[in-house]
């Protein structure tokens, strides 16, 4: 009897210190910027994965598909008005979706096509700043290509044609009396 009533006002393991503190719902500031840099390292680290994955797409494909990518990956929501928290925009949607629990997945939904307009305008101001000056680098390479190859058909004048071949192995050659 005894050793139930023992059993039964023993404090759990989570009164513990550590267990305690990591119960807590709160971050403090270290914490909140600790998670943010695991986050930012392994978003990364996934966007490595990617532009590895689509290295072999047509380009013209390949870079939107990248920076659509990057755009899913590093744009963060708010999660707390009150405390100026953010959060990955994917991960409050995807938690939001799935554990049907709070009300920010049309928020975090907002900001990610915010995120991606902007995102895709400025890569639009690129392309087109971009595309002349390829353009022209192709246009020159191809003038240089036809030049050499016209020089290449050409014959070879033959300003002296007695004249001794080079030697061979850089011997001296003795002249001829």
């Amino acid at each position: 009897m005894v050793a139930g009533i023992a059993a039964a006002t023993r404090k759990s393991r989570y009164h513990s210190g550590l267990f305690a503190y990591l119960a807590m719902d709160t971050m403090t500031e270290n914490d909140y910027l600790t998670a943010w840099g695991l986050y930012a390292f392994a978003a990364l680290g996934c966007l490595l994965v990617w532009w590895r994955m689509t290295r072999w797409i047509w380009r013209w494909l390949r870079e939107p598909l990248q920076l659509l990518m990057a755009v899913l990956l590093l744009s963060p929501t708010i999660v707390d008005p009150v405390k100026t928290q953010f959060a990955p925009a994917v991960a409050i949607t995807a938690l939001d979706l799935v554990l049907k629990v709070g009300n920010n997945a049309w928020r975090a939904v907002s900001d990610l096509f915010m995120y991606t307009m902007i995102a895709f305008g400025v890569y639009l101001v690129f392309v087109l700043i971009r595309w002349p000056i390829e353009r022209a680098a192709n246009a020159r390479r191809e003038r240089k290509a036809a030049a050499d190859a016209a020089l290449a058909a050409e014959p070879e004048d033959d300003d002296e044609p007695f004249r001794r071949p080079a030697p061979v192995g850089g011997m001296r050659v003795e002249p001829r009396l």
